[in-house]
């Protein structure tokens, strides 16, 4: 078998970073494009501008990059034989335990708790990062007593009852001015909840049955359709017993999960593929990544300013060059590389074709062309990463990206539950309004927060010290 491919690491790690660093950043001087395309700086949320950003890529690479794991995680237990049912309840497991976190890390952030942010917020703060060690890593702990497995769900048990006890007793005098509310939760932590579970459920049952899994896919765009209308199929769409966790609603990143899975498949087959001992064309292979990149750098550009037959028309040319690159590539990597351009051309122009409904592309609320678009950009980043981590094995230049990736839990809370409090204790926060000042010091805060964020989580993914639900 081949090392470890890094690529599905570095996507994830990507998103991760730039997730955290498009929220840190103080928008007020920074141009449109430098946000959220439908809430630009200065401006509340518009739907009705349509057009994608960076910023707008983020979220669905985390969730294809997710996608991408499951032939890893759960293909590989059901290889050795695990049952359905068991990963099935796993599954669950894993969903409810992500509810949790999203509630959790939502009502102990320190302005949550305190406005104006003191001393109390931020200690709270701090022990409830520290609680999610034993939330989230209970068999790391569990290693040292004798009896691992039954110490492993005492630590998790206890720490989950330590994180409740502390949600519920915590007087909170935050911006929100609310008391515990399970309704108060962290949005995207949510969806990804749902798709962890139910995306999970769906590629177990049809685990080497890809066609099968994307026939799925044409249920929930129906039901979608549909929902506007009255009939069983709304009663469906409108049935939330338990809306605080799930809504059919979040159902619609289906489009982005299931493709992600394809691309987990192409990698897991090109890892246990015989070594070639063919000649690599190392020109080729760079001309190929750089084309993958400027296909997806020329549609955030060309969507974002509206330049759609100049976009078409680029995407063809970029398309075409990058298909006779690969053509007559029949190394391990050339064929690998192949099927993760094929799916990626035909999702990205499916989505382009579909840009003129319901208005053009949009994340919010997201449209049929964004789901497309965006899961067909995400497999040529997974091609241009293979490039660069697989093919090239750039590591130390990709480590901070790949050792992010693959603690993605730990750096989505470590700005919220660890810098801020310790800059806060530490009183440098006082000094944070010279960031206000103008758009290079906007930026510059954002990116101070993410490299200590980031510096957070390599240190606990040195020591191996992963969450995970």
């Amino acid at each position: 078998m081949k090392t470890r491919a890094l690529s599905i690491d570095a996507l994830r790690g990507f998103a991760i970073i730039a997730m955290i660093l498009s929220g840190q950043m103080v928008l007020t001087y920074l141009p449109a494009w430098m946000a959220h395309a439908q809430v630009p700086p200065n401006s509340s949320f518009n739907p009705n501008i349509y057009g994608i950003t960076w910023v707008d890529l983020v979220f669905p690479f985390f969730l294809f990059s997710m996608g991408a794991a499951f032939p890893f995680s759960l293909g590989s237990k059901l290889e050795n034989g695990a049952s359905k049912c068991s990963l099935s309840l796993n599954a669950f497991s894993r969903g409810l335990q992500l509810v949790f976190f999203a509630i959790f890390f939502m009502h102990m952030r320190p302005f949550v708790i305190s406005s104006p942010v003191d001393l109390k917020a931020c200690v709270i703060s701090l022990v409830s990062f520290a609680l999610m060690f034993g939330m989230f890593m209970s068999d790391s702990f569990a290693k040292y007593f004798k009896k691992q497995e039954t110490s492993s769900f005492i630590i998790k048990i206890v720490a989950f009852a330590l994180g409740f006890a502390l949600m519920f007793l915590t007087n909170y005098q935050g911006k929100d001015n609310h008391n515990f509310d399970i309704y108060y939760s962290d949005i995207i932590l949510v969806v990804l909840a749902n798709m962890a579970f139910l995306a999970s459920v769906i590629y177990i049952f049809t685990f080497k049955k890809p066609e099968n899994r994307l026939l799925v896919l044409p249920f929930i765009m129906a039901t979608f359709l549909a929902s506007t209308n009255e009939g069983w199929v709304k009663q469906l769409y409108d049935f939330t017993p338990f809306a605080w966790a799930n809504k059919f609603y979040y159902l619609k990143y289906f489009f982005i999960v299931i493709p992600g899975t394809l691309a987990g498949e192409y990698i897991k087959e090109w890892t246990i593929s015989p070594q070639s001992n063919e000649e690599q064309n190392d020109n080729k292979a760079i001309a190929t990544g750089l084309v993958s990149l400027a296909i997806i750098v020329s549609n955030v550009y060309f969507l974002f300013t509206r330049q759609l037959e100049i976009n078409l028309a680029v995407t063809l040319v970029l398309l075409i060059l990058n298909y006779f690159l690969l053509k007559s590539d029949t190394s391990g990597f050339g064929v690998f590389w192949k099927k993760l351009f094929s799916a990626g051309a035909y999702c990205l122009m499916f989505g382009l074709f579909l840009e003129a409904y319901e208005g053009g592309i949009r994340k919010d609320s997201s449209t049929y062309s964004y789901y497309f678009v965006t899961s067909g950009l995400a497999f040529l980043a997974v091609l241009f990463f293979s490039m660069i981590c697989d093919y090239f094995k750039y590591i130390r230049a990709t480590k901070f990206l790949v050792l992010t990736g693959q603690n993605p839990m730990i750096a989505y809370v470590a700005t919220s539950m660890v810098v801020m409090p310790v800059l806060t204790i530490l009183t440098i926060t006082n000094y944070f309004d010279a960031f206000n000042e103008n758009a290079f010091m906007g930026f510059l805060r954002g990116l101070i927060l993410t490299i200590l964020a980031i510096l957070i989580t390599i240190f606990f993914s040195r020591k191996k010290w992963f969450w995970r639900t």
